[in-house]
């Protein structure tokens, strides 16, 4: 069984920086893509951006805008999500998972962006 433990959230101002890490206790695997996903209060969890085995990276809703970068480190069984320029409209719970998702999810970790 495969469990998921994210890290680097905090609180930041806008513009700011963060890179939030998952690491994965079980194997991620190279085989396996990997989904950087998020919750805003009272909103569903969306996927972020993706990467998969070969290292191809793929990126949705306002992630495609350029501010965030995943990539993964398969000998380290962690995934991460570079987060640049960050907005207000950026404060989520973030959480890491397989793509397609595994059912279980882990913890996430709190982002809050707010001067």
């Amino acid at each position: 069984q495969v469990q998921f433990v994210e890290s680097g959230g905090g609180l930041v101002q806008p513009g700011e920086s963060l890179r939030l890490s998952c690491t994965a206790s079980g194997s991620i695997s190279s085989i396996y893509d990997m989904g950087w996903y998020r919750q805003a209060p009272g909103k569903q969890r969306e996927l972020l951006a993706r990467i998969t085995s070969g290292l191809t990276t793929y990126y949705y809703l306002d992630s495609k805008k350029g501010r965030f970068t995943i990539s993964r480190d398969n000998a380290k069984n962690t995934v991460y999500l570079q987060m640049n320029s960050l907005k207000p409209e950026d404060t989520a719970v973030y959480y890491c998972n397989r793509w397609p998702p595994l059912p279980d999810w882990g913890q996430g970790t709190q982002v809050t962006v707010s001067s």
